[in-house]
């Protein structure tokens, strides 16, 4: 069971998904955690103490949706590293769709506060390729976590009907990556 600040900040990333950052309100967030009004401002006093520690949550959220997508260890070819990545873009816009509309939501609103998990992953990614012997592995990382947002934003947006396609996403990957 959660405690009652992870409930809120649970509940806060409901209403950024949901409302956008100008929905973020301390009764928007008591009304989502089903809690009495005036919870959320015992917890956080005012609004820039809640958007903190919502991107504190996001942050934290992030790390563990990053470690389990990596538990089967680093990838030991392009192929199996562009299936891993195809797998999380469309985790993120399936299963875990309503954390990456409040991280866009909170990086549109605050874009520096995003950037550190950026370069987490882009660094990440850097040092996948370089395991692999890609040449240029910097600036690849950078080409592919761009599609990857691209691809993710198309899919939360104007393909949010579509059916997206895996092998479609891994291969456009492996073509970034190609010699």
């Amino acid at each position: 069971m959660p405690d009652r600040r992870t409930e809120l900040l649970d509940a806060a990333l409901t209403v950024v998904s949901a409302k956008g950052m100008k929905g973020l309100t301390h009764r928007a967030v008591d009304a989502a955690a089903h809690l009495p009004e005036g919870t959320t401002s015992n917890y956080y006093r005012n609004r820039a103490a809640l958007v903190e520690a919502v991107l504190d949550r996001l942050e934290q959220l992030d790390g563990a949706l990053l470690e389990d997508q990596g538990r089967a260890g680093p990838p030991e070819t392009i192929e199996e590293l562009a299936g891993q990545l195809a797998a999380l873009v469309l985790a993120l816009a399936g299963q875990h769709a309503a954390l990456t509309r409040a991280r866009l939501a909170l990086s549109l609103d605050k874009p520096g506060a995003v950037t550190a998990g950026h370069f987490r992953l882009v660094g990440g990614l850097e040092q996948a390729l370089s395991a692999l012997g890609v040449a240029g592995a910097a600036a690849r990382a950078r080409d592919v976590a761009d599609y990857g947002d691209g691809v993710l934003l198309h899919l939360l947006t104007v393909r949010r009907d579509g059916q997206p396609d895996a092998a479609a996403i891994a291969a456009a990957i492996r073509r970034l990556l190609a010699p």
